[in-house]
């Protein structure tokens, strides 16, 4: 019987992504309010009746458009995550087959075929604005208790763009932070080849790598790759290296990959196609405003590589002050007191409460002090620190306590990493239990003002 009601619910989630599918298509097919700007180098389209999605990227001269299109969850979009899990408000129900996705508003539309709205346009001729309602994807006609805003300009061979969520959910919980697509980029299937940076020796021209992540129409769950992207961006091109780069400089954890038949081939409306998207792990408050960057480079990975090293930000140290947000940092065991941040991190004094630094690059030798700038208030007499190295999660043995003075005065604390004998080489990251007595401090918070790194 369980076999039988199994093989009912593929076949019924079947047809409903088929159907789904039919109806995304012949909607799209059947509607004509593209807003283009080009310069002499790229032209860019973005689809009005898809949120303000961008749906076509292509070179002046080629004319051939690089975005994939075939549902609704493709394009160039922005896509956010949070909980619950499922989400399902009030008489409705998730798709079986996305229902793990829980809170999803995306910039395109949902998977029954319901297009998000847009409330604002404009087209000034060098850039394109626009601010939408999104629809939750997983749903049948939810849209998102949020709004999505975009501006987009060109320069040379590039699409830059910035890119906002206002959140007013009505459901004030802190969710647990979820890998937000910043953004999701499709692209056709001749551009399969999925090229990054992902070795420990940046902006020295080392060698690339070239990604292998196929997912075929025979496979029952599709499952991109993920990596540190030390350069902080990645590339689909074709088999002349040529093709799409996105790149955000706050960003070095990456996805990717390409899904369809071994065939590369297929244009804007087929299924086959690669994938990217750079992906910080967030806490989205009821009531946040996030915003971030990116730019998408047409062009060969030459072309693309030279464009990102002539335009980043030499790298510091990691250097981290919470004056107006978290800085991409998230907690294991606890919350905070919420959005918005002023000045500081409110940390609940849970048991085993932490917080994580975003993937970074640093070396050890360059940064052997690390500074922790907090007010502890409570029962906590000592915190750890941890440091994680290149591909590895945190270990025990990478890491440090240090005292703390639970006085409710602000404190200063320097931490010599260099005195561990385990603190050398290439490092990505930092963990720092708050309690390391493992106490319950329920009620207690510590307030975290600044965490840097220092020679």
């Amino acid at each position: 019987m369980k076999k039988i009601k199994t093989l009912i619910n593929v076949i019924l989630l079947s047809v409903l992504l088929i159907n789904s599918l039919s109806a995304q298509r012949s909607i799209a097919d059947s509607l004509k309010s593209m807003s283009y700007i080009q310069n002499n180098f790229i032209k860019v389209g973005i689809d009005l009746n898809l949120g303000g999605a961008i749906t076509y990227i292509a070179d002046v001269k080629k004319q051939e458009n690089l975005i994939n299109n075939s549902d609704w969850g493709r394009q160039v979009q922005m896509s956010f995550y949070s909980g619950p899990v499922p989400f399902e408000p009030v008489g409705k129900k998730a798709a079986p087959f996305w229902i793990n996705i829980g809170w999803n508003p995306i910039q395109s539309g949902d998977v029954a075929g319901n297009r998000s709205k847009v409330l604002e346009q404009k087209n000034t001729g060098n850039t394109l604005y626009v601010k939408c309602i999104p629809m939750h994807w997983p749903l049948d006609n939810v849209p998102g208790e949020c709004f999505f805003e975009s501006w987009i300009k060109l320069k040379g061979n590039t699409v830059q763009v910035h890119s906002r969520i206002v959140n007013n959910r009505p459901d004030k919980t802190q969710y647990k932070a979820r890998g937000q697509e910043l953004p999701a980029v499709y692209t056709n299937a001749p551009y399969h080849r999925l090229v990054s940076y992902r070795g420990d020796k940046p902006f020295t021209n080392d060698t690339l790598s070239v990604i292998p992540n196929h997912n075929f129409p025979k496979d029952k769950d599709i499952k991109w790759a993920h990596w540190q992207a030390t350069e902080n961006w990645a590339a689909n091109v074709n088999n002349d290296g040529y093709g799409l780069g996105i790149w955000n400089a706050a960003v070095q954890n990456f996805s990717g990959g390409f899904y369809g038949d071994g065939t590369f081939k297929g244009g804007s409306k087929d299924g086959a196609t690669g994938y990217i998207s750079p992906v910080n792990i967030e806490i989205l408050d009821h009531n946040i405003t996030y915003d971030y960057n990116y730019t998408l480079i047409l062009g060969s990975l030459k072309q693309i590589r030279d464009y990102v090293y002539k335009n980043r930000v030499s790298k510091q140290l990691p250097q981290y002050v919470f004056k107006k947000d978290r800085q991409h940092w998230i907690y294991e065991n606890t919350t905070d007191k919420g959005w918005p941040i002023k000045n500081k991190l409110a940390i609940n004094l849970n048991k085993d409460a932490a917080m994580i630094s975003p993937y970074t690059f640093w070396k050890a030798e360059d940064a052997p002090i690390l500074t922790f700038n907090a007010i502890y208030n409570g029962n906590v007499k000592k915190a750890r620190v941890y440091w994680r190295s290149l591909n590895k999660g945190f270990e025990n043995q990478k890491s440090m306590e240090f005292t703390v003075i639970p006085d409710g005065k602000l404190h200063k604390y320097h931490i010599s990493l260099k005195d561990s004998g385990n603190y050398q080489g290439i490092l990505t990251g930092l963990k720092i239990l708050l309690d390391a007595d493992h106490l319950s401090n329920e009620g207690n918070t510590v307030k975290i003002f600044a965490v840097s790194l220092n020679r």
